[in-house]
């Protein structure tokens, strides 16, 4: 990941200009790592996001909306008592490392101004985010409590003096001279990528592979040209940039050559990470808070397989049983031939052209005519378990689809569309009902609303509840219905009775995007108007019959979600 001390200086540049005389109006912790500062400047609101995620550690200004928790955590509160209502007097980034301090000027309970720090720590696993009372030094509270016992050379607890992590004696890449360059690297020892890390603050391991990619044959001849290349880039004309190719993705303001990578410049280094970053996290808290849902689902759908899997097995030993009528006759027509105590029976197959002999297992114990009634209650017992054996694995079959679907629905899931999907769960038996006393009533599923280029209106349920509410209740019936063909997804309403081919196509895009066949191409979705879509009298949530419709191939693409996405709202 590429969120090294050079992108954090510029990140840092922009955000001054962008918060700095602000003043703080609220302040959210949208999770146990992230913290959402409402700032007004200028006239302007702004979001600013603080994370100390171990993954996904980065500071920026955010466009979009993050669900909050009912009852704040203490570090909120606290946060909220000493900051509130304060004006952001500076921001600063130590050196080139990955740590940065806000200066918040505000009043006490007396009226007299105060000042305090926000350090932000931005590294990995050990990242974190303090207040720290500006005289004394002291640690108000951080959101990571680190004791004596986890770390003995630096403990990190409230009302313990707050010191700065170890800086660095590197070189500053922006200063560095050819000889300074070239007098630290050791050509010889080869990994001169990893060396170039060792001896300049702010550099990445990308930062260091493209300086690498880009001096070809690393020699003392072509190392410093190109990395003088990527620090003019840096310097005079940065452009914040996602690369993505099949393996993997990254960022940063100066061309990543190396990835052979896609591109999607953005405007700002704020509405790069903002993007990049936003739905991994989202994921993040989405398994964290449906991870018990996710190994219900998971073990539920095994069992169905393992269940349908013997159910097919006893099916087609069912449908040969007819060998058995077979025995009993046979049996039945060479009953005088067959003595007391006999343990088999070699008879002529009369129902076979050519001569076939059978061997028949007798029962010692039994006469020539309880053997062969034993055979023909063995015939009828399997004959009357073909059609009670042919329903459980149609039941099992609808049972697996369900599963497929919800588990479809908690990977693309928000996390108040989790919290629908633990309700629906619920009500069909799968976990145990929430407390009455907690639950909170929802009048209304959280469906998403997205308008198409020429503006008309398409709503998106992420769940079954929300498929639900769109299809049956909130859609008129000649406004257009879309679904995957045969895949698992979300079910799409376009408020109009005759969209244009571009919006039916952005129509489609979502389906397809919001379905288990997110990821392919060329993806099948069938769309036709609401009165011809019906709900299955018994069937579980979200299941409908449809016809009269017509299918259109689609394939979501990244481009394709970010220019509608940019139409979106929240219900």
């Amino acid at each position: 990941m590429a969120f090294d001390g050079i992108l954090l200086k510029y990140c840092v540049n922009e955000l001054r200009e962008e918060i700095v005389s602000g003043r703080i109006s609220k302040i959210y912790q949208t999770s146990k790592n992230e913290i959402l500062f409402n700032i007004r400047q200028n006239g302007t609101n702004k979001k600013l996001l603080i994370s100390a995620h171990p993954m996904y550690t980065r500071i920026h200004l955010t466009e979009n909306n993050y669900d909050t928790p009912s009852e704040p955590p203490m570090f909120c509160m606290l946060l909220r008592k000493h900051l509130e209502g304060g004006i952001i007097v500076s921001i600063e980034q130590l050196k080139l490392e990955r740590l940065i301090r806000i200066d918040v000027c505000s009043r006490d309970e007396i009226g007299e101004e105060t000042k305090k720090h926000i350090y932000i720590e931005i590294m990995g696993k050990h990242s974190n985010i303090f207040i720290v009372d500006s005289k004394t030094r002291k640690i108000l509270d951080c959101i990571k409590h680190v004791s004596s016992a986890q770390n003995r050379i630096r403990t990190l607890l409230p009302g313990i003096t707050y010191e700065l992590p170890p800086l660095s004696s590197k070189l500053d890449p922006f200063i560095t001279t050819e000889d300074e360059l070239i007098s630290k690297i050791m050509f010889n020892e080869g990994l001169v990528h990893k060396q170039l890390v060792g001896i300049f603050e702010g550099f990445s391991t990308v930062t260091a592979k493209e300086i690498c990619y880009r001096a070809g044959l690393v020699n003392k001849n072509t190392i410093f040209p190109a990395f003088i290349s990527v620090i003019d880039e840096v310097t005079n004309k940065y452009k914040p940039t996602i690369y993505e190719n099949d393996q993997k993705s990254d960022f940063h303001i100066f061309k990543l050559s190396h990835l052979n990578a896609r591109s999607k410049f953005f405007k700002s280094i704020s509405e790069m990470l903002d993007f990049y970053f936003y739905d991994k996290a989202e994921r993040d808290r989405v398994k964290q808070i449906s991870g018990d849902l996710q190994t219900k689902i998971n073990n539920e759908i095994d069992k169905n397989n393992r269940k349908l899997s013997k159910l097919s097995s006893e099916l087609e030993v069912a449908i040969n049983s007819n060998k058995y009528q077979l025995y009993g006759e046979l049996i039945t027509a060479n009953i005088y031939s067959i003595q007391p105590g006999d343990t088999e029976l070699v008879a002529l197959n009369y129902y076979e052209t050519e001569e076939c002999f059978l061997k028949i297992v007798l029962d010692p114990l039994k006469t020539p005519s309880e053997n062969a009634q034993h055979y023909f209650k063995t015939y009828n017992k399997f004959k009357n378990s073909i059609p009670i054996i042919e329903e459980q694995i149609e039941n099992t079959k609808a049972e697996l689809e369900y599963l497929t679907l919800i588990q479809q629905q908690l990977e693309s899931s928000s996390p108040s569309d989790v919290e629908e999907i633990r309700e629906e769960l619920s009500e069909q038996g799968y976990i145990k009902g929430t407390n009455k006393k907690n639950k909170k009533k929802i009048t209304k599923p959280n469906f998403e609303t997205y308008y198409s280029n020429d503006s008309t209106e398409i709503l998106v349920g992420k769940n079954n509840k929300q498929n639900d509410y769109l299809t049956n209740k909130l859609a008129k019936r000649d406004e257009f219905w879309l679904h995957t063909k045969d895949i698992p997804g979300s079910h799409v309403i376009v408020r109009n009775n005759n969209p244009s081919e571009k919006t039916l196509y952005e129509a489609a895009i979502l389906a397809a995007y919001f379905s288990k066949g997110k990821n392919s191409s060329s993806v099948p979705v069938d769309f036709t108007q609401i009165k011809n879509v019906k709900k299955i009298k018994g069937a579980k949530p979200g299941f409908v019959t449809y016809d009269n419709n017509n299918t259109i191939y689609v394939t979501p693409s990244l481009e394709e979600i970010l220019k509608i996405s940019t139409r979106k709202q929240k219900s």
